[in-house]
């Protein structure tokens, strides 16, 4: 019996990981590498090469990321050095303003970036600096889609270098001081070449998350005839016809190639420029600006307010409106896109349902799923579990339409035994978000299961409790907090997403992220203004929530914490 009740977990899990990222996943690169009707050997995949949309969709993939990649490394890395090396104040909003684009869904974020720059913006048409009525907005664009992913993407280059930063030890700096050197050397010739690894895991972390973008791309790209590689499969899925799922899978396969590239550089590059430092020392002391300080204070939060803040308040503006072009006053002002949205339209409604319903269910199954992993990986040191701890990141580090298309080639047809498809069902959502976010509560369960006394699973052991007694009486509890931030992490992903929901769903699942799109698509955007600023505030609570839990968990289970 305990023999059994020991491999019963193991099995449960394995089955579970294979079932919902190895089976789908394995079927799209087999899917993608099929011969042809030709008979030819991996010919769906290179047909694809020989497709004009295709090519042009990679190139300007690669572009867009690539020059979107830039902008984040120049916000991220300079805010990483104002904010650790300078004794500049009010670095808790400015942290919080740094993180806002990456803590807002994608689309939410590019809808805000729209408001605030086209011909009807509430705030640049008051002051005559909106473009003119009839006039294209500016972002439907290449140079559009690059600002907005690179601003989006920033905190993920400042996340890495503030914590490369953090970690240097002051002996460096009081040995350079007594040599002579002056901060700015300092910081230009010893610390900065000391945390250009991390500056370049950061870049390789913000050009992966480029490459697998949809929100943006979606909402500015399509507008602006800008096909990436990502909008393209969304294309080709809207025409589905007998040969599409052969092609999607390809171009998925190619997204996961670009993708696995960009991890790769990032791991070689961490080893030859990584460098051994002492840190036994005392941490970094800031260096003063002096009088520098108020003005340096000053254009930064400047520029933050314009990048993350205005887009923001465009958005809620719009959302005010009864019209686009009318000009936003107290005579004008209206709730009745709320209204509409909440009471009025029902397919609304549902999506607010749906997601908080997937969102949940996608938690609670996820932590579940998390603490028999990491238990038999960490504690009973099973290899197998080991194993299937490395494959459950695979759905979170690709792109998210690679794993809608994975997703879609397994369970559009009827599903061996049973004869049904989970095709057009919210199932299929939910399969999607379970393998896509198990990651995102594993992680910190596995660092908070390694911080454990073993002597307690011991001593549980030793007194005759079984495995299941173990883990519901000894470790459920003591990790039950780090469970909790982790599912509420799921919940904010899942409650707005879009990357995924938008080839999978279907009529009567719809989810928030798809309608936000859908109506903007359909040009009522003062609703989708409304709709996506619920969003926002839910988000931004979730955020709040996820921030108390931040001061009862180890460092790195909540990304924002300080």
């Amino acid at each position: 019996m305990r023999l059994l009740e020991r491999h019963f977990l193991l099995v449960l899990v394995a089955l579970y990981l294979a079932a919902f990222a190895l089976w789908p996943l394995g079927q799209l690169f087999a899917e993608a590498l099929a011969p042809n009707k030709e008979g030819v050997l991996f010919g769906t995949f290179l047909d694809q090469w020989e497709s004009r949309s295709a090519i042009r969709a990679l190139s300007h993939t690669l572009e867009a990321s690539f020059l979107s990649t830039l902008v984040s490394v120049v916000i991220g890395a300079v805010a990483a050095v104002l904010l650790v090396l300078t004794d500049m104040r009010w670095k808790g909003a400015i942290v919080f303003m740094l993180l806002l684009p990456l803590l807002i869904p994608s689309q939410i974020m590019a809808l805000a970036w729209i408001e605030l720059t086209g011909p009807t913006s509430p705030i640049l048409a008051p002051l005559g600096l909106a473009p003119e009525p009839g006039m294209t907005n500016p972002l439907y664009s290449k140079w559009g889609i690059v600002i907005v992913m690179g601003v989006e993407h920033a905190a993920l280059v400042f996340l890495t270098v503030r914590a490369a930063l953090s970690s240097l030890p002051m002996d460096i700096v009081e040995a350079a001081q007594l040599a002579g050197a002056r901060p700015l050397r300092i910081v230009m010739r010893i610390l900065m070449p000391l945390a250009f690894p991390s500056v370049l895991s950061g870049a390789a972390l913000a050009f992966v998350a480029s490459i697998g973008n949809f929100g943006v791309p979606a909402l500015l790209g399509i507008p602006g005839r800008y096909t990436m590689l990502t909008t393209l499969i969304y294309q080709r899925l809207q025409g589905f016809g007998p040969q599409v799922l052969g092609q999607v899978a390809a171009l998925a396969v190619i997204l996961t190639l670009i993708a696995a590239a960009g991890l790769l550089i990032r791991s070689l590059v961490a080893r030859r420029f990584g460098a051994a430092v002492e840190r036994t020392s005392a941490p970094l002391v800031p260096f003063p600006l002096g009088r520098a300080r108020l003005p340096v204070e000053g254009v930064f939060l400047a520029f933050l307010t314009v990048i993350a803040i205005l887009p923001l308040f465009a958005l809620v503006g719009t959302s005010l409106l009864p019209a686009l072009g009318v000009p936003l006053s107290l005579e004008t002002l209206t709730l009745e896109n709320y209204r509409f949205v909440l009471f009025g339209y029902e397919a609304a409604q549902r999506a607010f349902i749906n997601s908080f319903a997937l969102a949940l269910s996608a938690a609670m199954i996820s932590a579940a799923v998390a603490l028999p992993l990491a238990y038999l990986s960490v504690i009973e040191r099973r290899p197998l579990a080991r194993l299937l701890d490395l494959f459950a990141d695979a759905p979170y580090a690709i792109p998210g339409t690679v794993l809608a298309i994975a997703i879609i080639v397994v369970f559009l047809p009827p599903l061996p035994g049973l004869g049904v498809s989970l095709y057009n069902t919210g199932w299929i959502i939910l399969v999607a978000y379970l393998a896509r976010f198990l990651a995102l509560v594993l992680r910190p369960t596995v660092a908070a299961m390694e911080s454990l006394d073993p002597g307690m699973d011991e001593a549980a052991r030793a007194a005759g409790a079984g495995m299941l007694t173990r883990l519901k009486a000894v470790v459920a509890p003591l990790l039950a907090p780090t469970l909790a931030a982790g599912g509420l992490l799921i919940f904010m992903q899942a409650f707005n997403e879009l990357t995924v929901s938008a080839l999978l769903w279907s009529s009567g699942w719809e989810t928030l992220g798809v309608m936000v799109f859908f109506l903007h698509r359909e040009g009522n955007t003062t609703a989708a203004a409304a709709l996506a600023t619920l969003a926002l505030i839910a988000a931004l609570g979730l955020a709040g929530v996820a921030a108390l839990f931040a001061r009862k968990l180890p460092s790195g289970v909540v990304p924002w914490r300080g």
